[in-house]
């Protein structure tokens, strides 16, 4: 993601390294990044709720802990997308003074501080409760000029983080409704791929009018693909859906092969990341199914995982690295753009050398205990 975002402010590349224009039709990797971050929470939700249930939380438990998570998210992802918007005029301070002040709170609220003893748990409440009371100050003076006129935040501008939140609240409450039943499950993923048809088709424009808190799963697109993963997650740690290796394999060769082909026959539809056609969610969702399954042979299987250290970081502290970026451009705009010629291949290397940069300052933060966990 760090990648592909910094890749994208590059001129002179192949059409492949940059997403699909709205209104036109295809697929690029760059298309495919963010349904493989949906596609990895639902392979983690089997995970996470089945060891919350291992530890004897209720049903009631694990879903307060699942919606604050949810909206949190939510919540992030407004902060980070109006930031982005607001008018320093108007608000009364700077640009870069408003947003550097909101990751300050960000991480001072979400930090997963350390337990070590009553008197450091006291400062760490501390610093959590200063992070709220930074972001609920930011957010009583914030404004932003839209064509003249000065509003305060656009509720719906939640972008990723927030699209995340509301796949991830959908998918937990359908597995706990069906109890981790693959079989239901399985189901629901047809009814969400379907709802998204609908959608698509118009039938069912009403949906869009919920609102989100009421109705998380919106066009059932993301939700959809998010559900994708959860079942493949099943197939491969659960014996009594597959109990052999070969048999697993086997399971999501089938599986990304029924998903591609659902994807070809609704190509109709359309073929697009813009507006989340089912074509788009489907052929998402396969190729994610393959990659797992590459990894998996690779990672588990033949124990081959050194050559992906480099990435711990981020797989330890992943929503720290993702806003790194924001961070950075809050405080440098994009003056690091520059720095090498942001045209043709040249610029490539920029973005691999930024990312690998990000990495590394992830993992400085992590040694030095900021972790982001909501």
């Amino acid at each position: 993601m760090v990648f592909v975002n910094d890749l994208a402010g590059i001129k002179g590349l192949p059409w492949w390294n940059y997403h699909i224009p709205p209104g036109e039709q295809g697929l690029t990797y760059v298309d495919v990044v963010f349904p493989a971050f949906l596609f990895i929470v639902g392979m983690a939700i089997p995970l996470a709720i089945e060891k919350r249930m291992s530890k004897g939380d209720s049903i009631l438990k694990i879903l307060y802990h699942i919606g604050i998570r949810s909206l949190s998210l939510v919540v992030l992802g407004l902060l980070i997308m109006n930031g982005r918007d607001m008018d320093p005029a108007a608000t009364g301070i700077s640009y870069t003074a408003w947003n550097v002040l909101m990751f300050t709170g960000v991480i001072l609220l979400w930090n997963n501080y350390p337990k070590t003893n009553e008197r450091s748990e006291n400062i760490f409440r501390i610093l959590k409760w200063s992070g709220l009371l930074i972001l609920i100050i930011l957010l009583f003076i914030y404004r932003r000029d839209v064509d003249g006129d000065i509003l305060w935040i656009n509720k719906k501008n939640w972008s990723i983080l927030g699209a995340i939140g509301w796949a991830y609240l959908s998918v937990c409450i359908l597995y706990l409704i069906f109890k981790g039943k693959f079989r239901l499950l399985a189901i629901s993923f047809v009814l969400l791929v379907a709802l998204n048809v609908l959608s698509k088709a118009g039938w069912v424009d009403f949906i869009r009018y919920i609102p989100r808190i009421i109705w998380p799963v919106g066009s059932g697109s993301l939700a959809s693909i998010t559900m994708a993963g959860l079942l493949l997650s099943m197939i491969f740690i659960k014996n009594d859906i597959a109990s052999t290796l070969n048999s697993k394999i086997t399971w999501g060769i089938a599986y990304a092969v029924i998903l591609f082909l659902a994807g070809w026959v609704l190509l109709p539809f359309g073929l697009a990341k813009i507006g989340s056609t089912p074509s788009y969610t489907l052929f998402s969702s396969g190729i994610c199914i393959l990659l797992f399954m590459i990894m998996y042979m690779v990672v588990d299987v033949r124990g081959h995982y050194r050559w992906a250290s480099f990435l711990k970081p981020a797989g330890s502290n992943p929503l720290l690295t993702y806003i790194l970026p924001d961070i950075y451009y809050a405080i440098m705009g994009l003056t690091h753009a520059h720095i090498i010629n942001p045209e043709g291949w040249p610029g490539v290397f920029r973005a691999l050398v930024f990312s690998l940069f990000i990495l590394g300052v992830s993992a400085l933060m992590t040694r030095f205990k900021i972790r982001l966990q909501l």
